[in-house]
This record gives structure tokens, sequence and C-alpha cells, in this order.
């Protein structure tokens, strides 16, 4: 699949609930590493994200990536990322931040997806409490060490 349309699916299949058709972006063993939720692994679990854990909390996602490179085999897009929060003291806040996700590819298809993303500001748009906001970066701060691309800062 030509990078754009790649682009443009993903972004869409989110904003129209498709996790269908955004799992069949995905090889048979691809991985989503959301920055909230953590790691999806397989197309079932890659759609059940979206389907469910992504339109549990929130709805009128607004996604769109910018400015992307690529090599061949890994994709760089700059990304605006929206919705509407259907969380317990922010029912109807627009949350928003951006982020820069970083793919790897195999055969036209995203084998593993992660991301960067400033969420700074839509915890604030949220009202999150800083206990919250503290747990959710701690677990970050795991993940982050978790990468084989961080074993040598830990030695």
């Amino acid at each position: 699949m030509e990078l754009s349309a790649l682009l443009q699916t993903f972004c869409t299949s989110v904003e129209t609930r498709d996790g269908k058709s955004f799992a069949a972006l995905f090889t048979e063993d691809g991985v989503y590493h959301d920055v909230f939720y953590g790691a999806f692994e397989g197309r079932a679990k890659i759609a059940d994200m979206i389907d469910h854990h992504f339109y549990e909390t929130a709805e009128d996602f607004r996604w769109d990536m910018h400015d992307p490179v690529s090599n061949g085999t890994t994709l760089y897009a700059r990304y605006t990322f929206s919705y509407r929060s259907k969380l317990p003291g922010a029912m109807g806040t627009r949350a928003m931040f951006e982020g820069v996700a970083i793919m790897t590819l195999r055969d036209g298809l995203i084998q593993t997806y992660r991301e960067v993303a400033n969420t700074a500001p839509a915890f604030v748009d949220l009202n999150f409490v800083p206990e919250r906001i503290a747990k959710i970066v701690g677990k970050q701060g795991i993940a982050l060490k978790a990468r084989p691309e961080m074993q040598r800062h830990l030695a």
C-alpha cells in the first residue's frame, strides 16, 4: 500500500471506529504500542483496541498525520490527535495532543507501531489530578526502560 493511503486509512479507521480496517493495515503478528493503553498484539487485539478501548472513554476522534518520512522499512510521521472525553469530570471536553508515529513496515504493512507523544496538554484538558498523571507517566517510564535501545543507558 502506498504510504499516504496507508496513513489516510489509519486515521480514517480510528475516526470511524472501524477496527477491522485499522487492523488490516498490520501484519498478522503486528503490535500496536499505545501511549495510554500499552501493547496490543495481533489483528484481533488491535481491532478490539480501536472498537472498544478507544471508544469506551472517548468519541469524536480526529487524527491527522503530517510530514511522513520513510526509508522503506521505517515510517515516521508527526501527528495531531484529539477526541471528546467520556470520562466523569471531563465529559465532552476535547483533549488534544501531538506526537510522532514510528512504524516498522514489512511487505507494505505495519509490523510495529509506537509513538512519542506530548500527552501533557491532554491531561490538563481532562482535569487529571497530579497522582493520576504520575501513574500514567510512571508506566511510560517503565515501558521506555524495557526497550532494548535503552539498555546501555541503564548500565
